[in-house]
């Protein structure tokens, strides 16, 4: 009816629902190729923090105690089995402990939380702890990223055992 009335609204209308769509699609479009351009960005800061946890996974010795026969293979492990913790039990006065399994723990957790538990944890022996604390943020974080790059893998590590218990398989003892 109001075409009617105005013979160049149909006109004028389509003109706007074109321009409308073009600037929908055009929006699209730049949000896309910026969203692109943030992500090779990222992926090269990925890649290097990375890098980064890798190397302090290695130096820090955290595959010493939660890779399985890291130490007794001097290090000759494929990295799809680091950090899936390891059913060899460290046993001494607090009963019988072992190394978790870092990619399952960390699977579910924030970078956030992370750093947050990095910062509170007291666990039993013999996890240096003391160390993982005098680490700096962007150090933690770099191996959450690193661990989290890994995926999930591996079984949960068997559970504390209490002292005066015996463990159910092999363990390194401490004396005491």
């Amino acid at each position: 009816m109001k075409d009617r009335i105005n013979p160049h609204a149909a006109p004028t209308a389509r003109l706007i629902r074109r321009v409308a769509r073009s600037t929908a699609v055009l929006a699209i479009l730049l949000s896309s190729a910026l969203a692109g351009a943030q992500t090779v960005g990222s992926q090269k800061a990925n890649k290097s923090e990375i890098q980064r946890g890798r190397y302090l996974v290695m130096i820090g010795g955290c595959n010493d105690c939660h890779t399985p026969g890291y130490a007794a293979k001097n290090g000759e492990v494929d990295e799809k089995l680091w950090l899936t913790g390891d059913a060899l039990g460290w046993s001494g006065p607090w009963g019988t402990t072992y190394p978790v399994n870092l990619r399952l723990f960390m699977a579910d957790m924030s970078q956030q939380q992370w750093v947050k538990h990095a910062r509170a944890m007291t666990p039993r022996p013999p996890m240096p702890w003391f160390n993982v604390r005098a680490m700096t943020d962007a150090d933690l974080k770099a191996i959450y990223t690193y661990t989290r790059s890994l995926g999930r893998g591996g079984d949960p590590a068997p559970a504390y055992v209490p002292p005066g218990t015996k463990p159910g398989g092999p363990v390194v003892q401490f004396p005491g």
